[in-house]
């Protein structure tokens, strides 16, 4: 009995195991980045249009497109061109009115849920209204990775520029070539500022509209790098090679950076959320308990105090470990 239990088991665990090294087999040859860029590869050598696939659009959308509710609500907003920016850049595709929309149900869903969980009607608006950013945390955040992928492809980029303009390609080919060549987010951009030039806009334009759409330092330099090459001449091969060993060495200082001040973000981030779990736990556990800071006026007053200095605290550990290079 025993020796058939643990056939059994070992039987088991080596199909799960099976299975998951199939599905990783599966994902890795149809979805990994690697089998993204020779499906593209061969989709080039067969003749396919790539920017179908890519669906590339150098349409600019406005919020004055919004209709309804959502107009009336973005004539509220003092930086609406700001946050439209923000979500073009996040590469999300998410409009305004599905921002809001999705802030509204958070909010909401997050009402509904403390009301059920017995908390007070302040406490529970007040839920709502913080939890209602998350949606506009999702895209910044989203957007803060984009870039930082797209500084991390762009030594890459000027590479593959410069080896183009070395074998005698034109400035605008090599842009082609880094759009049908490298991934997203960098060769969405490229390939866009490749479709202005051939739609008539002038090469410093769709330079200057390339800096503007992605604000990473890096690239800034990298256009004014050209722009200044095509005013005054000079090797511009040379030129984008200086420029790639310059940003892979800063990148490379950044990363050891961030490396030393890891510790620090794990402690503020640490000391940050303990208060709340711990209140969030004790309001379930034991509500009476935690009740006197909402109920009470110096509980109340002692609650906007703490409060106050864990904002004071965030800001001020914030600056300490954040290290700009």
């Amino acid at each position: 009995m025993d020796t058939l239990f643990y056939a059994a088991v070992i039987l088991v665990f080596a199909t799960f195991v099976l299975l998951v090294e199939a599905a990783y087999i599966w994902w890795r040859s149809n979805h990994s980045s690697e089998a993204k860029r020779m499906q593209q590869r061969l989709r080039l050598l067969s003749g396919e249009d790539q920017t179908l696939d890519a669906a590339v659009s150098i349409l600019k959308r406005r919020f004055e497109q919004e209709t309804g509710f959502s107009a009336r609500v973005l004539a509220l907003i003092p930086s609406a061109q700001k946050l439209e920016q923000v979500l073009a850049q996040s590469g999300l595709g998410w409009s305004f009115t599905r921002l809001l929309a999705t802030s509204a149900g958070v909010a909401l869903f997050f009402v509904a849920l403390s009301w059920l969980m017995g908390l007070p009607l302040l406490l529970c608006l007040l839920c709502g209204l913080l939890t209602a950013c998350l949606p506009l945390m999702y895209v910044a955040k989203a957007r803060e990775k984009r870039l930082v992928k797209f500084e991390v492809q762009l030594p890459e980029a000027a590479d593959l520029i410069g080896r183009s303009l070395r074998a005698g390609h034109a400035f605008p080919s090599a842009l082609s070539m880094v759009g049908a060549e490298m991934s997203e987010p960098i060769a969405g951009e490229f390939r866009m500022t490749f479709d202005e030039i051939n739609y008539g806009i002038s090469m410093n334009d769709a330079l200057q509209h390339l800096a503007e759409r992605v604000p990473v330092t890096d690239l800034r330099f990298f256009v004014i790098a050209v722009l200044i090459q095509r005013e005054s001449g000079g090797n511009l091969a040379e030129i984008l090679a200086s420029i790639s060993k310059i940003i892979r060495d800063r990148l490379k200082l950044l990363s050891q950076v961030r490396v030393l001040s890891a510790e620090g973000k794990m402690s503020a981030w640490v000391l940050g959320l303990l208060p709340i779990g711990v209140g969030t736990m004790i309001s379930i556990i034991n509500p009476k308990y935690i009740s006197a800071l909402i109920t009470d006026s110096t509980g109340r007053m002692l609650l906007s105090g703490a409060i106050g200095l864990m904002l004071l605290g965030a800001v001020w550990m914030r600056k300490i470990i954040r290290i700009r290079v």
